[in-house]
């Protein structure tokens, strides 16, 4: 678990947002630190020692980037630029997190004073990036979203080997994830099988994913944000709002507060004067007379409770005779019956 604040733990993730803009990505940080998350998400390209100029787009959304290459060159910042960013992070009460593409991000991280790495899915399966980290004795958050099952197993066993503390998330690589894509089964799967603190990262754009999540026991959750979805750039369309994502908060904060106060449904003692007033007597609907046999058709239950004999025994009362007349609407007393 990265962190012993309250659960589940929240990273808002900036991604490329920022298209490479240091003052867009310092209003994020601005902006983010008011919606309530613990932890802002950065990722660190350094293109020449992650990438060449062979590297395909996933979508072709770029107008002015030629090769992903040039992208990912363009997205880039100094390392004293991200000293800055993370300075910025610390003053904001945001933990800041960052996923390296390449050992010498990892470096650069180090340099920087990360607390804790985020290991995005396409790296799950890069021992050498892997390795680096482990030396570094920090924390690791892991994104299952390309992993099947035996791929996640070597990588938990190489970091189990190396006494690495890690966190697992389920993730769909799925760019917005749609509903049959979440993979909420996934989450108990994980927590079997692998025995470390399970969490969600979510590409639907949609607060319910993570919402459901933490329902389900994620006690951390990622998701991406950006200042509007029409906004250029890969995963606009795929990340919340920052309004939603201030709200998503809340819900997540009120749901982790519920499911960490469960409720005895054998105590009711706090319910009773509620009970007093809601629950209803047994009375009479019509006029009727000294010695009638009382009838299912004869009765009618009307609150409060205790002014007459309770609704839930009108079985015991039908057939018995009444030792006085009546009037509608009177309440009924096991006093008036013989």
């Amino acid at each position: 678990m990265p962190s012993k604040k309250i659960l589940p733990y929240i990273i808002a993730e900036i991604g490329q947002a920022h298209e490479g803009s240091l003052g867009i990505l310092h209003s994020y940080i601005d902006v983010v630190a008011q919606t309530g998350v613990n932890a802002i998400k950065f990722q660190m390209h350094i293109a020449e020692a992650e990438s060449s100029e062979y590297e395909p787009f996933r979508v072709m959304f770029s107008l002015e980037d030629e090769t992903r290459f040039d992208y990912w060159k363009r997205m880039g910042f100094s390392l004293e630029q991200w000293k800055a960013i993370k300075k910025h992070c610390d003053e904001v009460g945001l933990d800041f997190i960052c996923s390296p593409f390449s050992n010498l991000a990892v470096d650069w991280l180090e340099e920087i004073d990360v607390k804790y790495y985020k290991i995005g899915s396409g790296e799950v399966n890069n021992f050498l990036i892997l390795e680096k980290i482990a030396q570094t004795g920090k924390r690791i958050i892991i994104s299952s979203g390309m992993s099947s099952y035996p791929e996640l197993d070597e990588t938990v066993n190489f970091l189990k080997e190396r006494n690495v503390d890690f966190s697992i998330l389920q993730c769909t690589t799925a760019y917005p994830t749609q509903p049959d894509q979440y993979g909420l089964n996934v989450i108990s799967e994980l927590k079997q099988r692998y025995n470390v603190p399970i969490g969600f990262s979510d590409h639907s754009a949609k607060k319910e994913a993570c919402i459901a999540a933490t329902a389900l026991g994620a006690s951390i959750l990622e998701f991406h944000v950006v200042f509007d979805r029409a906004l250029f750039g890969p995963d606009a369309k795929a990340s919340l709002t920052l309004g939603e994502a201030k709200e998503l908060v809340e819900s997540v904060r009120n749901i982790a507060k519920a499911m960490e106060n469960p409720i005895d449904k054998n105590n009711i003692e706090s319910l009773i004067p509620l009970k007093q007033i809601f629950e209803k007597s047994l009375a009479i609907n019509k006029d009727l007379p000294k010695n009638h046999i009382i009838t299912f058709e004869d009765l009618e239950a009307k609150k409060p409770k205790g002014f007459g004999i309770d609704a839930s025994q009108f079985q015991k009362i039908i057939g018995k005779t009444l030792k006085k007349e009546l009037k509608q609407w009177d309440f009924l007393n096991e006093t008036d019956l013989v």
